[in-house]
């Protein structure tokens, strides 16, 4: 409306919201309502960055810089601000500013956020939500940030455990493709006419080494499409979840698994407590955190039951396989002296030690099995062609 109070509509272009306002407002005009294009939207909105991956260094270091800023007392949209114009890498860069321009219209960060879910997976958009709810932000940034440098540097040891072991594999498919489509071959020429005479397990050998000289090709193309096929079942929820239950029942593996669901959910609930979050609440953001679906429907049944009046600890005993009968024990004692968000952290604590050595353990173990079955592989094929030499003789009588 004018000065008058006339009404009038029309239409500007800016970069967002704010802008907008700040041009209709330079008019001399007051506004009523303000709208933004369909098509506009949809070009501005668009998939602009969405092809290019953040790193994930550059993820984590947008939650700790944020988080450090506004500590300090910078105000939201100064602080993205900053953010990109600092971001060294182009995608990184085009994604700040998209969540600036957003920001600087109006939109919560955790929805600007939620625009890029490459780059923020859906719990650490529940918790910066529940971080701007509670006017902790700061705390919430600062542990995301904490939790993608502990998955970052669990990461790293594991492909350092495996790198090894990893190279003995690849060193070994050579050698048994070289096995089998030379090696083999040039045996099996010299005893061809030995016929019937031959080992039974030369025999198997040779019979092996003529089918992948003769099907390689089909073997390789119906390998790559398995893996095509199994991806795609696993990207459902129903193969998913079929297979979350496989690995939770394959022992050592499935109790790791459930370790680490542990660990962070009770880090979660923990410093969502600790910063005046109502548990219900806290409990909702924590279940999207755990990673593993079965696991979740265990939660979900136990926010359920807390809905209903019944206690945290009686409400997740429910559920032994994620929540042992110690740590169902301790947060029981906890919330009778009212520590919950202290113990759960504790908790969390213990726990990602006892899962480190897991870890390391399984580790251990991965590379003498692996040596042993490649040691296996091989050494049954030159056993099995060298066994009709040591018998020449007999062969040929």
């Amino acid at each position: 409306m004018d000065g008058g109070g006339t009404k009038t509509s029309g239409a500007v272009s800016a970069q967002n919201r704010a802008a907008a306002l700040e041009q209709v407002a330079a008019k001399g005009l007051v506004p009523v309502a303000v709208r933004e294009k369909q098509a506009d939207r949809a070009q501005a909105r668009g998939p602009r960055f969405r092809g290019d991956r953040v790193p994930q260094a550059a993820v984590e270091s947008f939650h700790r810089e944020l988080a450090n800023l506004l500590t300090a007392g910078v105000p939201m949209i100064r602080a993205l601000g900053i953010l990109r114009r600092e971001a060294s890498h182009s995608a990184a860069r085009g994604q700040w500013s998209a969540i600036y321009e957003d920001v600087a219209g109006g939109m919560p960060l955790a929805d600007a956020m939620s625009r890029w879910p490459r780059s923020f997976p859906s719990v650490y958009v529940a918790m910066v939500r529940a971080g701007e709810t509670g006017g902790f932000l700061d705390v919430v940034l600062m542990q995301i940030a904490d939790f993608q440098s502990r998955q970052s540097n669990l990461k790293s040891r594991i492909r350092s455990a495996f790198a090894y072991p990893a190279v003995l594999a690849v060193l070994a498919v050579g050698v048994l493709i070289f096995l089998l489509t030379y090696f083999i071959p040039s045996f099996s020429s010299i005893f061809m006419d030995f016929g019937e005479a031959l080992p039974p397990l030369t025999r198997a050998i040779v019979s092996i080494s003529e089918a992948v000289g003769d099907y390689g090709l089909l073997f390789v193309l119906g390998v790559v499409v398995t893996v095509i096929l199994l991806r795609r079942v696993l990207a459902s929820p129903g193969g998913k979840r079929a297979a979350e239950r496989i690995i939770l029942r394959t022992p050592a593996v499935g109790t790791t698994v459930a370790r680490f669901a542990l660990v962070r959910f009770c880090r979660m609930l923990g410093t969502l407590l600790g910063a005046g979050v109502p548990l219900v609440t806290s409990l909702r953001v924590s279940r999207e955190a755990i990673g593993n679906e079965t696991l979740a429907d265990a939660v979900g049944f136990a926010i359920d039951q807390v809905q209903q009046g019944r206690s945290l600890a009686r409400s997740l005993a429910g559920s032994g396989r994620l929540f042992p009968a110690s740590v169902v024990e301790m947060i029981a004692v906890a919330e009778e002296t009212g520590r919950m968000d202290i113990e759960l952290k504790r908790l969390a604590g213990v726990y990602e030690e006892e899962l480190d050595r897991r870890l390391r353990t399984l580790v251990s173990l991965a590379e003498p099995i692996l040596l042993f079955v490649m040691a296996a592989i091989v050494g049954t094929i030159v056993v099995g062609m060298l066994l009709p030499v040591f018998t020449l003789q007999e062969l040929i009588r």
